[in-house]
């Protein structure tokens, strides 16, 4: 997980940004509340690629049902784009007709985050001791993303108790890309990380600000110096929460491996084989949903 400072010339757009969040927080419990009408539209006719709405319980994590419900929705793959590669992740994502402009609200943040993410991963590969463009090109120039608009239910009660502990919102997991840019309620803490020392502590929200989780592929492109994040949500509160992640990622065709500047680092060792990131994702997302 990152700490990041940022100069002015960012500040405007980081506002701006935020709003949006503000907006799609508030929108995505109108969504909800809404109701079985609106769910029949937005759920995917594909059994394990959910673009569009997704019911509580529906993704799984390790084979256990995750205590949420969102709205899914990737970069769009044409068809024939990748070839074989793409063909999993093809199709167009499914937008609500109602709140009203929500297709183009969602679609200029995706934008504000990538801009974001893009000038992030230039940081990266400075401190990494490379050039700033590493993370372009061939490696990101085409960046994939994967953006959710995730709802958690609160916690139920029994005699005046919690009993959240058994009802996972999220299981610990590591993301799949570059980094994430994760949005959270400003009231509520849920996110918990894991620690080197392997203890579960509280990343309870900062107003105005992101948590940027490392992903699997900045791992490997690293060779281990930065680690992707294992990360859960269990929210104990009896407040619906609402969280917009926003997951930046290499090209779907990208050759991720570990930057020669960072094998030097590591005396001249690779600690990680060659991956294809569209592959890393379709394995993982066909284990994640409830057929």
């Amino acid at each position: 997980m990152l700490l990041l400072c940022w100069p002015n010339a960012m500040i405007q757009k980081w506002f701006k940004t935020l709003l949006y969040v503000k907006l799609l927080s508030n929108w995505i419990r109108l969504a909800v509340r809404l109701g079985s009408s609106m769910r029949r539209v937005m759920v995917s006719l594909r059994p394990w690629l959910k673009r569009g709405y997704q019911r509580i319980g529906e993704n799984i994590t390790k084979g256990v049902p995750d205590m949420h419900e969102a709205i899914d929705c990737y970069k769009e793959l044409k068809q024939g784009m990748y070839g074989a590669l793409g063909k999993p992740m093809e199709g167009c994502n499914q937008w609500p007709h109602y709140p009203p402009n929500f297709k183009e609200l969602m679609e200029e943040y995706i934008s504000l985050c990538t801009e974001v993410s893009r000038k992030i991963m230039r940081g990266i590969a400075l401190a990494l001791g490379g050039s700033p463009d590493e993370f372009e090109g061939e490696r990101g120039g085409d960046a994939f993303w994967v953006m959710r608009l995730i709802g958690y239910p609160g916690a139920s009660t029994a005699n005046g108790k919690c009993t959240s502990e058994n009802d996972i919102g999220c299981g610990a997991h590591t993301d799949y890309g570059l980094l994430t840019l994760v949005n959270q309620d400003e009231n509520i803490t849920a996110l918990q990380v894991r620690n080197q020392a392997g203890e579960w502590i509280s990343a309870p929200p900062n107003p105005g600000t992101f948590v940027c989780n490392i992903g699997d592929m900045l791992k490997i492109l690293s060779n281990g110096l930065y680690e992707s994040t294992l990360h859960r949500v269990i929210n104990k509160s009896q407040t619906y929460r609402v969280c917009v992640a926003f997951f930046y990622e290499p090209n779907y065709d990208a050759a991720v491996e570990p930057l020669e500047v960072c094998v030097r680092k590591r005396g001249g060792t690779r600690k990680f084989e060659k991956a294809v990131y569209g592959e890393h994702l379709v394995s993982k997302v066909q284990t994640n949903f409830v057929t």
